[in-house]
């Protein structure tokens, strides 16, 4: 008997989602896009280095720091960006995080820079 876990219907469920993972190459395309995501943020960290500041992460999370004399905090920063129609998630008052699903995609990965571009543009000139 097993009395700490392993019901048969999650044992089903984790059995599902490796297959699936492993059929479709889900993690050859979190290091691409990760690696895109990666360049892409280091790209509008270089143009706006008076917003914002070190790059940080792994896979397809990343964060990225928010200078303290931005002007503004992580938070207001996403809050930003949620008006481009981008969800992000605040680490903190000063990093904000990005945690797109393992299966974005090239072009999803685009436009989320491009509205998170927007909002930085924005906290650039206020």
């Amino acid at each position: 008997r097993v009395y700490c876990g392993g019901n048969p219907l999650a044992c089903a469920a984790g059995i599902a989602v490796a297959k699936y993972m492993a059929e479709q190459d889900i993690l050859t395309n979190v290091k691409a896009r990760g690696e895109q995501l990666s360049q892409g943020l280091e790209s509008i960290r270089k143009k706006h280095p008076q917003v914002l500041g070190g790059l940080r992460g792994w896979g397809l999370i990343k964060g990225i720091e928010v200078k303290d004399d931005a002007g503004c905090t992580a938070g207001e920063l996403v809050g930003d960006a949620m008006k481009e129609g981008l969800l992000l998630v605040p680490a903190g008052p000063s990093v904000v995080r990005f945690v797109p699903p393992l299966i974005v995609t090239e072009e999803e990965i685009d436009r989320a820079l491009d509205m998170f571009e927007k909002a930085v543009v924005k906290r650039s000139k206020a």
